[in-house]
């Protein structure tokens, strides 16, 4: 009878489990970040006050807040750096609390170096750390032109062509340590990028005051620049570098912002190039244009809606800059109302528009003909 709890078989124990715990193996998932840093410990924070290197955003900010206050009339609300120690020491350092430095049990060092984060943050990797040039080509090309390198990493069971063997003969000639390493290790070291065995270490690549960039261009007879506004794929802009360098360009500049950089990659699509054509960084993309009129130099951006035909640019033969649009947008307003005239590719088929590197190397391309048709 449905109901009846004196029925056989009936159940005598909760049909649900007991309980179980992690025991005690989940318990870390439950700390918390610890305590947050003061704003003036913080290198992200407009109130930065430490004694590491000043990071160039928090540089920025504090610098608007300089010109903010001024239009106000009031103090700026920004750090001092340099005047409270942000670093891991041995004694504990100028400003740090008990247990900073020392560790905070009984008195022991940390052993440990470099900015302090609170406790459970990671700290993001500064751009001044060293890079790993990687592939054959941009590798011994980095070696012929003296590029500073602390280290050069081949795998182990490396097919030596002469390539190789120039870059293990150049590197030893020159005092860089040559460390032999197992693929996969160099694999891990590269995250998994072609490296064709090779990997040499430099140092954060040394752009160009865009100043002296500018003053060393107007030196040539036909001076010819490339800018690029907005480009984010290092890709794009190591083969925009390397075809400055084929057709004669003196030197190419970008934002600090919102672009590409030079890295590894950038280094790598270059295949060296980036060795021996200037690159500068611009704060104001729009202002630098400006300058570069200033001097003399005509400046053209690429645009598939372009007032001029590119075959048709009587400008090549002069001072000219090159501006590249970004892969998605093209030229930004700004930039665009700048230039003193826009070209576009002719093509005969339906495609929307070229890449920006390959648009660069046509144009780059065309310049280069005008001018040794006019020579």
């Amino acid at each position: 009878m449905a109901g009846n709890s004196q029925r056989r078989g009936r159940r005598l124990t909760p049909k649900a489990g007991a309980r179980k715990g992690s025991g005690g193996k989940n318990k870390d998932a439950l700390a918390g970040r610890g305590k947050t840093l003061p704003a003036d410990e913080r290198p992200w924070h407009k109130a930065y006050s430490g004694t590491e290197k000043l990071p160039q955003r928090t540089a920025w900010k504090q610098d608007k807040e300089r010109r903010a206050a001024a239009e106000e009339g009031r103090a700026p609300k920004i750090g001092q750096p340099g005047t409270k120690d942000t670093t891991w020491g041995r004694g504990g350092g100028r400003g740090a609390p008990a247990g900073r430095g020392t560790g905070g049990r009984g008195g022991k060092p940390t052993g440990r170096t470099g900015p302090r984060v609170a406790p459970g943050r990671k700290s993001t990797p500064s751009k001044d750390t060293p890079e790993l040039l990687v592939g054959r080509n941009p590798v011994l090309e980095s070696l012929r032109t003296q590029v500073p390198a602390t280290a050069l990493y081949t795998a182990q069971g490396i097919d030596a062509d002469d390539r190789v063997n120039e870059i293990i003969r150049t590197a030893a000639d020159r005092g860089i340590a040559i460390l032999e390493i197992s693929r996969a290790e160099l694999d891990r070291m590269t995250g998994g990028v072609l490296h064709q065995g090779v990997g040499l270490q430099v140092p954060p690549f040394a752009y160009e005051p865009f100043e002296d960039l500018l003053a060393a261009s107007v030196e040539h007879t036909a001076p010819l620049l490339v800018a690029l506004d907005g480009v984010t794929d290092p890709r794009n802009l190591g083969a925009v570098i390397r075809s400055a360098a084929a057709f004669g360009a003196q030197g190419v500049f970008v934002p600090e912002r919102r672009a590409a950089g030079i890295t590894a990659t950038a280094w790598r699509t270059s295949a060296g190039a980036a060795a021996r054509v200037p690159v500068a960084q611009v704060t104001n993309l729009t202002r630098a244009l400006k300058a570069c009129q200033d001097a003399g130099f005509m400046v053209v951006g690429l645009d598939a809606d372009g007032e001029t035909d590119l075959y048709d640019l009587e400008a090549a033969v002069g001072p000219l800059v090159v501006v590249v649009g970004s892969e998605g947008r093209g030229l930004s307003r700004l930039v665009g109302e700048t230039c003193d005239l826009t070209v576009s590719i002719p093509m005969i088929s339906d495609v929307e528009s070229l890449n920006a590197s390959v648009a660069a190397a046509v144009t780059l391309a065309e310049v280069s003909r005008r001018r040794a048709a006019e020579g």
